[in-house]
């Protein structure tokens, strides 16, 4: 294995390059993809060059190797610049990673060079429109036919949808032996029978799309298979959640250190009578909630991040506590942020009303706050 000193030096390296790109390419156009609505494809393009597009593939496999640690640090940089851009690529890094670790060997062969560095966008596909956070309540279905699977239904919210190249579906299947038979099946863009519907308008996040998608049909090889039949779950849990959820916690942090970084700018050079509003007790108790706000969530962060690098079966109950608290944290403290800079905070020109509406999502991206708290209440009380 590596010299710790070497993986910590790395590490270091990479988040020095990330923050590089963050700040002279992916920052200086952040607004405007969110008020066009705008993929970034430029972006994932330089991102996937640079080796940041799925950093937490093994070195083996062309990938930065980061563990959860490296991963949260490297998404909490991209979501300090552009949420958007840190979004699409958490969604891309959970395919690489299912591909990496569960995948068939003909797969990952073809697949994974080309999702790590770019040439390939991936995405994943769970929730439907009667199952919402309850994967387990999918209803889409793939049945398997000689060499291949025949799969049907439709997904909803799907991040990238209709942008990316490559799909990890979960779609219930004709597994015998397993109580809910559901598998994850990699989807590939020109599948005859794969369709979408029209990029949702929405609330925040604008510089990704998400669309409904639709199987009709659809065939797709018996190779496409991530994990063992009936055993998407798993997966699930191994990527999705162990982490997916990290990268969604990990928005959350550089939101919330976006937001108290402006805020604190604001509080210096605003002036009222020739008064600095930092000055104002009412301005710097609100700055002290922010400020401990941000570092208590990205403590929480890294400690959970750690914890799952350690010990890998923690990896969920760790990802759900993380996501929750950052998430929540960062819609407190973009909103406070707007209420310090005022009527300058309710207008584009100042991105934290881009923040405070990017944040917003989180606590519904990624399971809700309600579905975490219960998940979490479970495991607490040895449900």
């Amino acid at each position: 294995m590596p010299h710790q000193d070497s993986l910590e030096d790395r590490s270091r390296d990479i988040l020095s390059v990330t923050a590089k790109i963050s700040h002279e390419r992916i920052a200086p156009a952040a607004a405007k993809r969110d008020l066009n609505g705008t993929y970034p494809w430029e972006e994932l393009h330089l991102l996937g060059q640079a080796g940041l597009l799925a950093p937490n593939v093994s070195q083996d496999h062309g990938g930065a190797g980061l563990s959860r640690e490296g991963f949260s640090s490297v998404v909490k940089e991209l979501a300090r610049r552009c949420a958007s851009t840190a979004l699409v690529s958490v969604s891309h890094s959970i395919v690489a990673k299912a591909l990496e670790s569960a995948g068939t060997e003909a797969a990952t062969e073809r697949l994974l060079p080309k999702l790590v560095d770019g040439r390939l966008i991936a995405a994943f596909a769970v929730h439907e429109a009667g199952s919402g956070s309850n994967a387990g309540a999918i209803s889409s279905r793939a049945e398997r036919v000689s060499d291949r699977y025949v799969a049907n239904g439709s997904k909803i919210f799907v991040t990238s949808g209709g942008e990316a190249d490559v799909y990890l579906v979960l779609l219930r299947t004709q597994s015998s032996g397993q109580p809910q038979g559901m598998s994850m099946l990699v989807v590939e863009k020109d599948t005859p029978g794969l369709s979408f519907g029209r990029c949702e308008d929405r609330m925040g996040m604008r510089g990704t799309s998400s669309r409904e998608m639709f199987l009709t049909d659809c065939e797709i090889p018996v190779e496409n298979l991530v994990g063992e039949e009936g055993q998407g779950t798993r997966v699930i849990g191994q990527s999705v959640v162990g982490w997916g959820f990290f990268g969604a916690a990990a928005i959350g942090v550089g939101l919330a250190q976006s937001a108290l970084d402006i805020a604190v700018k604001h509080a210096k050079e605003r002036t009222i009578a020739g008064q600095a509003i930092g000055t104002y007790q009412a301005i710097q108790f609100m700055i002290t909630d922010m400020a401990v706000g941000t570092e208590a969530a990205d403590a929480l962060l890294m400690s959970c991040a750690a914890q799952a690098d350690r010990s890998p079966d923690t990896a969920v109950m760790n990802a759900f506590r993380a996501k929750l608290f950052a998430s929540e944290t960062a819609v407190k403290v973009t909103d406070t942020a707007l209420q310090v800079l005022g009527g300058h905070g309710y207008c584009r020109e100042y991105g934290v009303e881009r923040l405070y509406r990017d944040a917003r999502g989180l606590t519904l991206h990624f399971k809700t706050s309600e579905w975490l708290r219960q998940d979490i209440a479970k495991a607490v009380l040895g449900l």
